[in-house]
């Protein structure tokens, strides 16, 4: 079966890159991991030999908006992965937080459950108060990113790994004592990341590649 042409210009996969990259870097830092993760990325085939490490610098607002273009599901995709990898670790700070808002202004948008949570943290602070199901609004805005594209398809399979490092079996002489369970569970964003992977799979095995490779 012949797959689909990508939906995103090189353009635009260079630019989605890199503003993944700028959320990567706002606490100054560029882990091994990161950097291990992003030298990955770019050596994919799948995006062409003009995207490669050297490329990976963070992006300007208006820079990622006149890449990216004027398609608005184009520019909400882009923000849900944005918010997706800033709250990956669990923690969502203000740096990340202004460098989302700066590209939400540049692309014309607004991350209404992000902007609400803030208002809603503020008010459970000030009142002392603990609500735990605070994530779910931004949780379901998550849960409605598209997948139509073939290059943002494999892109997801290669970020969210098929299986959590931390978990598995303790094996002793041919017998299994115990098994040490995902702590990937314990990310706020676990389901979101997991189903996204799994429709991204569902995606290219539909338009026939090889999925093999990330299982």
């Amino acid at each position: 079966m012949k797959t689909d042409r990508p939906t995103y210009t090189q353009v635009q996969i260079s630019a989605w890159l890199r503003g993944l990259m700028s959320i990567a870097l706002t606490d100054n830092e560029y882990s091994e991991q990161e950097r291990k993760l992003f030298d990955q990325i770019s050596h994919s085939e799948e995006w062409g030999e003009e995207v490669t490490i050297s490329n990976f610098e963070p992006i300007s607002a208006q820079d990622l908006a006149e890449a990216l273009g004027s398609d608005r599901k184009v520019g909400e995709n882009f923000l849900r992965m944005a918010v997706m990898m800033a709250l990956a670790d669990g923690k969502y700070s203000d740096a990340e937080d202004q460098i989302i808002q700066e590209f939400c202004k540049a692309l014309k948008q607004e991350v209404k459950p992000i902007n609400d949570l803030r208002q809603k943290l503020a008010t459970a602070s000030n009142q002392g108060e603990h609500h735990p199901n605070l994530l779910e609004p931004v949780k379901e805005w998550l849960d409605h990113m598209d997948i139509h594209d073939s290059r943002l398809a494999n892109l997801i399979c290669r970020v969210v790994p098929a299986q959590c490092p931390f978990e598995r079996d303790i094996v002793l002489f041919g017998k299994k004592l115990m098994h040490i369970p995902a702590m990937c569970e314990i990310n706020p964003l676990y389901d979101q990341l997991v189903g996204l992977r799994f429709r991204s799979l569902s995606y290219l095995a539909d338009k026939g590649e090889d999925v093999s490779k990330y299982c």
